[in-house]
């Protein structure tokens, strides 16, 4: 592709404004279109007298992909965030009291932690099941993670040896590999709770995610002063920096095509050309809506196959008081995690009776209106909107968040951590919010979920074989969570800055 060329960059997500980035510091010109009223898509907060919520990620974990992107489009990242290690950064309860306090950064250190809060074979298992999972880090990211992988197969044929493929176990599941691993069940608990980092179900889910907590702890967990919202703050700032076009309030209502060829797109207002289109969109909105084609028909069938993602329910909770105890990320497991699973993913999908709660609870001047005073971020997985069909449910039915956000409370209470009394004002978000907010079908949080075999690694191509059209973000490979989109928009641009022009 030639500097002159035109980019349109769909969606002002993560994905789309690092993409953005890459490609303006190459020369490129580029604008962004972004249908809300604000930049960052799903990196956003929340914020009210004083109290401030990342409603998104809540976590920063390897940090090196956004060193990357910034020292490669201008300052460092630690002069445009604040960037800060959190030790201890977790606190995990599980159903029978136990209670395990975890540093922020070191296998070692995570699994003393471990035997401290569980006893017998902790440690020595987990250390076990974390350099299992280095192993598998090593064999997959650079030719899965980092590369434009285009399905199944191509994922197979870059394993060295049958070794690597022994080590990966693409057909054992993560619940397996914990169960095979761990003699305490709540370590199996607690490596479950992982598949949720990418929207999955533990029982469905590739053994290959024990690489998610072997990156939390090899690389550290990290907070963005102010909150992790701030780094889309950042996006946007460097993206205007070098140049970059970025337009709010732009709805893109159509993908144009010549041919084979793209051609640029249509707004509700107007048509603009461009010889490179990047969907930072979900991928079954981009095939199923935006283009008209036998070729998008078809990979929107392939889309429709893969699982969703589960949603999320949110509490915004706005309290009195500081609380002792906690820490800056806070799960408290239930008696029965399948229960949760069969909720969400089953035939019957319902609200969950007794779900994994999770708080992040920042010790962060910026994000409260005083010492005195709170800002709490509650999370429960929950089935996806829709009308009841396909594992969903109406979030819109009357009464049914208010009805649930006190079940939560309640839930929580009973576990030891009764806030009800010390809530100022709460704001509830439902899955149904957040697919009007960043249209987000049915609210899945990552697009499709890894449930099955293949799942992980058949996600839609970030090259569409629609010349000139290109997808990043976490509907497509290679996944969703702000490490992997990053590395999704490094892809994207390095195909596109190596294009021969068309």
């Amino acid at each position: 592709m030639s500097a002159n060329e035109k980019v349109i960059v769909i969606g002002a997500g993560a994905g789309g404004l690092a993409t953005a980035a890459r490609l303006a510091a190459k020369g490129k010109s580029v604008t962004v279109l972004e249908q809300a009223n604000y930049f960052g898509g799903k990196l956003a907060a929340y914020r009210r007298d004083g109290y401030v919520f990342d409603t998104g990620p809540s976590l920063f974990t390897l940090p090196a992909v956004y060193r990357d992107l910034f020292l490669k489009t201008g300052a460092p990242l630690e002069e445009a965030v604040n960037l800060q290690p959190l030790d201890p950064a977790f606190r995990y309860q599980f159903s029978d009291g136990a209670t395990v306090v975890m540093p922020g950064v070191g296998a070692g250190q995570c699994a003393d932690a471990l035997a401290d809060g569980l006893g017998g074979k902790a440690a020595s298992e987990w250390r076990s099941l974390i350099k299992r999972g280095g192993a598998m880090w090593q064999i997959t990211r650079e030719p899965f993670l980092q590369s434009p992988l285009k399905g199944w197969r191509g994922v197979m044929s870059l394993a060295k040896n049958p070794r690597d493929v022994q080590t990966i176990a693409p057909f054992t599941t993560l619940r397996s590999l914990g169960e095979n691993t761990f003699s305490d069940k709540r370590l199996v608990t607690l490596l479950d709770r992982y598949a949720t980092y990418t929207g999955s179900d533990p029982r469905k889910a590739p053994a290959v995610l024990a690489t998610v907590p072997y990156v939390e702890q090899t690389f550290g967990a990290w907070h963005l002063g102010g909150g992790i919202s701030t780094l889309a703050t950042a996006l946007v700032q460097r993206c205007l920096d070098l140049g970059v076009e970025i337009r709010a309030n732009t709805d893109v209502t159509s993908i144009t095509t010549g041919g084979s060829q793209i051609t640029g797109v249509r707004t509700r207002d107007e048509s603009l050309s461009a010889n490179i289109v990047v969907a930072n969109a979900d991928a079954g909105q981009v095939y199923g809506s935006l283009l008209d084609s036998s070729a998008a028909q078809k990979i929107n069938s392939e889309i429709a196959k893969s699982t969703p993602s589960l949603a999320g329910f949110v509490l915004l909770l706005a309290v009195n008081g500081r609380t002792t105890g906690l820490q800056h990320h806070n799960v408290w497991f239930p008696e029965d995690y399948d229960a949760e699973f069969d909720s969400i993913f089953g035939r019957k999908t319902v609200p969950v009776n007794d779900p994994a709660i999770y708080v992040c609870l920042p010790d962060d001047p910026l994000m409260r209106p005083d010492n005195d005073h709170e800002s709490w971020f509650v999370l429960v997985n929950a089935p996806r909107h829709g009308d009841g069909s396909n594992s969903t449910l109406n979030w819109d039915e009357p009464g049914l968040a208010e009805h649930y956000a006190d079940h939560v409370l309640d839930v929580l209470a009973r576990r030891g951590m009764d806030v009800r009394p010390r809530i100022r004002w709460r704001e509830i978000r439902t899955p149904a919010d957040l697919e009007r907010g960043v249209r987000a079908p049915g609210g899945a949080i990552y697009g499709t979920s890894s449930n099955g075999a293949r799942a992980a690694f058949t996600r839609p191509a970030n090259q569409s074989p629609i010349n000139g059209l290109y997808l990043v973000g976490g509907s497509s490979h290679p996944g969703g969570g702000l490490p992997l989109v990053g590395m999704s928009a490094e892809i994207v641009a390095n195909l596109i800055n190596s294009a021969k022009p068309g």
